[in-house]
């Protein structure tokens, strides 16, 4: 069977360089020709691995040549890279922040809520109680706030129009499925181009925060329903699915996935999740499929 690896840097680094390039060759059995995605950026080769090394021990082989160099490794078959079901998480994924927490630095609450975040996406609490107590802590805060918070605190995670937009270009399915708020996926799907989002609704009594969240909560199993229900209704096999994720929450929708991506995730998550993205931005979901640089679309 034919594997691929795929080299990703961040676009701010370059580090696709003929060593590293060399390096990673080296380690590969029968490797191929390097293919160029983007220059100096993306870079796939490959590779036919004896039947009984997985990929998982041939992409820590090509870590562990590259030592420190801040490169992103994933192997995969050649065979099904393209995708045609995208999942993604919104907060610390699709984009930078945490909404919950900004909500949190409005009222001066910002640490203590940041710090119950930050437990339940690395799975040490449960999301959905985790949850409930956060939202406690908004009880009274004007529903207008949203607005200001999206406008001067919510920023777009960079690759991110191009991966919705060039996978949508090529025929597939975009959803935002968020342990966060409708008030923020909606905007935000509208700003990347999903074509559906779902997550929690915050109850609003005369114009403010009421303290409390529409049951059921849409978590961990949410998650992972929600890709099982698109799934079937497109009529795809599970390996044409991507998920992208960093938290706890997102864990079983990645492991569905034919391809669960963790992005700049917390520990539990990276170890688990069949790639990791730790120095790439959102396009490197683009170039693990294969993609190259001028087959991006935004929009």
């Amino acid at each position: 069977m034919v594997y691929v690896a795929t080299l990703i840097s961040n676009s701010t680094q370059l580090a696709i360089t003929r060593d590293v390039v060399a390096a990673a060759r080296a380690v590969l059995p029968e490797a191929g020709d390097p293919v160029v995605l983007d220059p100096e950026i993306a870079v796939e080769i490959a590779f036919a691995p004896a039947a009984d090394v997985t990929p998982g021990a041939m992409r820590d082989a090509v870590c562990a040549a590259l030592g420190d160099t801040p490169v992103d490794v994933v192997v995969q078959l050649t065979a099904g890279r393209r995708k045609r079901l995208f999942l993604a998480d919104m907060d610390s994924t699709m984009i930078g922040q945490e909404c919950i927490d900004e909500l949190a630095d409005v009222v001066g609450l910002k640490a203590h809520v940041a710090e119950i975040t930050e437990r339940a996406m690395r799975g040490e609490i449960a999301f959905e109680p985790a949850l409930r107590e956060r939202v406690a802590l908004l009880k009274g805060l004007a529903e207008g706030v949203v607005a200001d918070v999206l406008r001067d605190r919510i920023r777009l995670t960079p690759g991110g129009k191009a991966l919705v937009g060039t996978m949508k270009a090529n025929g597939a399915y975009a959803a935002l499925v968020s342990g966060g708020f409708t008030l923020f996926t909606g905007p935000v799907a509208e700003m990347v181009g999903f074509d559906e989002h779902r997550s929690n609704i915050l109850e609003i009594a005369d114009g403010k925060f009421a303290g409390t969240v529409v049951e059921p909560i849409l978590g961990k199993e949410a998650k992972l329903a929600a890709l099982v229900e698109l799934r079937d209704r497109l009529h795809l096999a599970p390996s044409e699915t991507m998920a992208v994720g960093d938290g706890a929450n997102d864990l079983a929708m990645l492991g569905e996935a034919g391809l669960g991506v963790a992005y700049h995730a917390k520990p539990k998550v990276a170890a688990e999740a069949h790639a990791r993205v730790d120095h790439g931005d959102l396009t490197a979901l683009l170039y693990m499929q294969g993609y190259h640089r001028e087959d991006f679309r935004e929009g």
